[in-house]
């Protein structure tokens, strides 16, 4: 029974950083509101936790640039996510992942032109799910894509559904545990 216990909380862990480009939009109900693509960033941390030779749980923190830009101007939503993966790897150093992400609104402003204003209609959490896929080279530097399917309305709106949807394409560094 002790080697069970024991086999059980011996998974392997290694902690890393990552960051990279977000390419994001608001999907919406809305016939009358056309959003088009905001460039941003996203920039954080990752624990790697090996389960078996295949499988893994990585949840992380990422602070995270969203929104959309429209004719007149750009809205930006900046996030705390907290993704938690369950990742397959195969071959060397490839990775599926999938799994649900917590969004924690940090910030929520439209700006145009030189005028910016906060806007308090937007929900303060996000929930979404992500699928990628990535690749961990021998260095412990890896590139990976990702694309977040937002599942809830981040508005207050009683009127419109909007969701998140962000592609991202990064590198990350996982520190080696010896």
């Amino acid at each position: 029974m002790l080697l069970l216990i024991k086999g059980a909380f011996a998974q392997h862990v290694e902690y890393g950083i990552k960051g990279g480009v977000n390419f994001s939009n608001i999907s919406n109900d809305a016939a009358d509101t056309k959003a088009d693509t905001k460039t941003g960033f996203h920039l954080g941390g990752l624990a790697h936790i090996h389960l078996t030779r295949s499988f893994a749980i990585q949840p992380e923190i990422v602070y995270s640039t969203q929104g959309a830009e429209y004719s007149d101007g750009k809205l930006k939503l900046n996030y705390i996510n907290i993704p938690v993966l369950a990742q397959y790897m195969f071959g060397r150093g490839f990775r599926l992942e999938t799994g649900p992400q917590l969004g924690i609104l940090t910030t929520s402003e439209f700006k145009s032109g030189h005028l910016s204003t906060d806007v308090d209609n937007f929900s303060n959490a996000d929930f979404s799910w992500a699928f990628g896929a990535s690749y961990l080279g021998h260095s412990g530097l890896g590139i990976d894509a990702r694309y977040n399917l937002g599942l809830t309305d981040v508005t207050k709106s009683t009127t419109t559904d909007f969701q998140n949807r962000v592609w991202q394409v990064g590198l990350f560094y996982q520190f080696k545990h010896h």
